[in-house]
């Protein structure tokens, strides 16, 4: 359950086109095209939607996908996930453990320590870097 609602003309006054196809229509944005697929700086990935910290820069690994990689969420209740049953396949999608907006999907293919490999769509997150 979402804790932040909003309706959708209020999701649009906010969001840009693409980031309301992904956050709000569950879409995928194109592999390869989000600028934080080269972010290498420290600091804290989050919710694009309504800033809710998702994703420590230290856990973020080059996967070759074409989209921003993570072994593991800031903590666990930053992100929730549900079955994904489209594109004839069943996945796990993760969303936003605070306004639902949709993430991108885990993988059971990533590096140590967890195994996992939190694929997101970089439109559905903003970059906050480190303060010196």
């Amino acid at each position: 359950m979402s804790k932040i609602t909003k309706t959708d003309a209020e999701w649009r006054q906010t969001l840009s086109p693409e980031a309301f196809r992904v956050l709000r229509e569950h879409g995928t944005e194109r592999a390869g095209t989000s600028p934080l697929n080269n972010e290498k700086r420290s600091g804290m990935f989050v919710c694009a939607g309504c800033g809710k910290e998702l994703f420590a820069s230290d856990t973020k690994y080059e996967s070759g996908t074409g989209w921003p990689s993570f072994y593991a969420p800031v903590s666990e209740g930053a992100v929730g996930t549900s079955e994904d049953r489209s594109w004839f396949s069943t996945r796990t999608e993760v969303h936003c453990a605070d306004c639902g907006g949709h993430l991108g999907h885990v993988f059971p293919d990533g590096p140590r320590p967890t195994g996992l490999r939190y694929c997101m769509n970089g439109v559905s997150l903003a970059f906050k870097p480190e303060k010196a």
